[in-house]
Formats: C-alpha cells, structure tokens, sequence
C-alpha cells in the first residue's frame, strides 16, 4: 500500500479537527511543564501550536493540574490558538475527572492508558468512569497503550497461553498490546463511547517492533491510529528512530496522527519535536508544512563556507517568517528553495527549486547566478552579509507575486 493509498479508518473529530476518515496525517505534540503552572504552560501550548502542532497534551495528574485546565483553556483561546487541548491521565484519571467537572467539559480529547487504571475489578470500574464522564461530555478519548505500562493480566494469559508452543517474545507482547487496545476499545463501546470517539495507539521504543505492531493493528481495527515511539530519545538518534519506524508505516497508509516523541536537552526547545514530524511528513510528500530547502553537504571543491552560512541564514529566516506568510499568502509552504556550492549540482538544483541560488566552488568565479522558475533572472556577488540579504530579498518578493493573498 502506497502512501497515496491510506488505509481508510473511522473519522473521530477533536474539537476543530477530525482525525482519520481519510483526513490529512495530523501533528501531535506534548507540552513538559507544570500543568499547575497555567502560564508557562499556556505560553509552551501556544508554542507548540505556532510551530505547527496541530493537537497538544498536557499532563493532568494532580488536582491542582486538573484545577488549572479552566484557566489554561481559557488563557490559550484567549491568545488565539485554537489547537485541541488533550488531557493526560494516568493511575487517577478516574477521580480527577469526577472530581473537576470543568476539566472534563473544556478539555478536548482524554487520553487513557489501560495498563495504569488499577487491576481486577478495580481496573474496569475506574477505566468504565472515566468512558462514561467522556461519553457524557461527547469527548474523543485516545486508549493509548505503552509496552512499558501493560495490563500484567493481559501479560500473563498470553505468556501462559504461548509457552508450550514457544512463540518469540516479540510477538507475545505485540499481541498482548494489541489485545489490550481491542478489549478496552470494546468496553469503551459498551460504556457509551461510539466509535467516532475512539483512536488507539500501541507504543513501543524499538522501530521493528512497531512496524510489525501496528501493520497487524491496522489489519484489525478499523479506528484511526496515533503513530509513535514512545521514547524515541534525543537528538540524532531520537529523530533517526522515529523517522525509520513512522516512515515505512506512514508509507504503507498507516496513521491518522503522529507525534515524534524526542528528549530535548535540558532547556531546550520542545518545537523540535513538532518540526521533526512535519518534516516527516512533508519528506513522504503527505502534507506541506514549511518550505523545503535543499543544501549542498559541501567537499572539496566547496572550500569556502559561504553556502553553508546562507544556508542556514536562510533556513532561519524562512521559519522566522512563516507564521507572517502562512497567514497572508495561500500555499506559501509548498515553496522550494535552494542554496548550493559549486558548480557540480549547483546550476542543476537550482533549477529544480522555486529559487535557487549556486554559490562558487573552488576555483570558480566569485559570482552566484540565482534561478527563478527554472530561469537564470540574476548574479550576485558580493560579502556574505549582501549575498545574504539580496537573496532573501528575492524570495519576499518571489512570495508577494507568487502565491494568492489571504483577506486579513
């Protein structure tokens, strides 16, 4: 199955989106503050959306965190961001929600974990609370399952049920995950949920592992998935691991919503992990988010470091002015953009882009020919601060004449 050819599931709508039914792979994200602290977590919220998250979790695991959804709605909507807020409960979810009857009504979408509602009859007494206080409130729910947090109930019986017959490990817990989010998507029916209420997910860490998860997942049900590492990790690896598990599985036309679930280091910024899955989506050529920049990785003929510089000027200046051109210009994010630097790629890459400049190699001539379209429109030349300045010029005013202008 291509990516063209996504795997049709149920639509589920979440406050101002609808997830699957053939809808566009939609961004997730997850804010790391204090859900107490309404204005730093507003402020992360916001961020996130800006970016390009298109829903946002926050942790709801104290009453003071539950307390604080009213306020923190009230703060994020007031600021214009219109992102479904989704809560994350975990062991208490149960009684929060009972006990915060404003937390319940204003958050958009709860998510559950199975394997953390309590054990035995407790279990399905407190997972049926909180499918009834969401089928009450006409709320989405998320039954997300986490290798690390299983049913052991779940775990037993199929350990039991395999040993004889000596099926692989891997496969056991795969199907005990996949047991875990059919049964609680059946006793979330029979709690009042409808379907158009329910996505599931089944996390693990390990890309092989989930690739093989979720293709039996999606032959299974027909509700829409939230694709995922659950700890991807940091930096390279993180983005490594994620991409190599989310890419085969979206490729095949399977998820309605990803999040890439990356460690930041300590103060760093959480976007990354938005920028990280809208870039993944846009390299599978399912949505368009940014516009793309393509960059010569330099050798040895590019001894100078000017590309690489205005390469990554541009990079930046691009995603500076995104949020300003999304709102004015219509498909600004389809744009194409090179910077490269020499002679090899460089005329041929920049002829493929939108814009595309060509900077001199060793040896070459110290001037940049910039294409428009396929078409040699100019050379520049000058200090790096120059180069840098009339290319991005260029591109303001390719934007202004190109791309339809929105009403304000």
């Amino acid at each position: 199955m291509a990516a063209s050819e996504r795997r049709t599931t149920i639509a589920v709508p979440i406050g101002n989106l609808v997830i699957g039914g053939g809808g566009p792979v939609a961004v997730q994200a997850m804010t790391n503050t204090d859900t107490a602290d309404v204005e730093a977590t507003a402020r992360q919220v916001c961020d996130l959306a800006e970016a390009g998250a298109e829903l946002v979790r926050v942790t709801v695991n104290t009453g003071e965190a539950a307390g604080a959804i009213e306020e923190l709605v009230k703060r994020v909507r007031g600021a214009g961001c219109v992102a479904p807020i989704i809560g994350d409960f975990h062991y208490n979810g149960h009684k929060l929600l009972r006990e915060h009857p404003a937390c319940a009504r204003l958050l958009d979408k709860y998510r559950i974990n199975p394997g953390n509602v309590g054990t035995g009859k407790r279990h399905d007494g407190q997972f049926a609370t909180i499918c009834k206080i969401a089928a009450d409130h006409n709320k989405p729910v998320r039954i997300g399952v986490n290798a690390g947090s299983l049913d052991p109930e779940i775990v037993e019986r199929k350990i039991a049920a395999n040993r004889e017959i000596g099926v692989p490990g891997e496969e056991i817990l795969n199907e005990c995950m996949i047991l875990s989010a059919l049964e609680s998507t059946e006793q979330a029916l029979a709690q009042g949920l409808r379907k158009d209420q329910i996505v599931i997910s089944c996390k693990s860490s390990t890309p092989r592992h989930l690739v093989n998860l979720y293709r039996e997942l999606a032959r299974r049900s027909e509700q829409p998935l939230h694709l995922g590492l659950t700890e991807a990790g940091m930096g390279m690896k993180g983005l490594v691991w994620s991409a190599a598990a989310m890419g085969i599985l979206l490729n095949e036309g399977i998820g309605d919503t990803i999040r890439v679930s990356l460690t930041p280091r300590p103060g760093g910024d959480r976007c990354e992990e938005v920028r990280a899955a809208c870039e993944l989506l846009q390299a599978l050529g399912l949505r368009a988010f940014m516009p793309s920049i393509t960059a010569c990785p330099g050798c040895g003929r590019t001894s100078s470091t000017v590309f690489q510089q205005l390469a990554e000027d541009t990079e930046a200046y691009v995603r500076s002015r995104m949020p300003a051109w999304r709102r004015r210009y219509e498909g600004v994010e389809t744009l194409s953009l090179a910077v490269m630097g020499c002679i090899v790629n460089g005329p041929g890459e920049s002829k493929a882009a939108n814009i595309g400049i060509s900077l001199p190699g060793s040896g070459e001539v110290p001037r940049c020919p910039v294409y428009v379209d396929g078409r040699h429109v100019t050379t520049l030349a000058g200090t790096p601060e120059q180069l840098r300045e009339a290319f991005h010029e260029i591109i303001e005013a390719y934007i202004a004449g190109k791309y339809p202008r929105r009403e304000l």
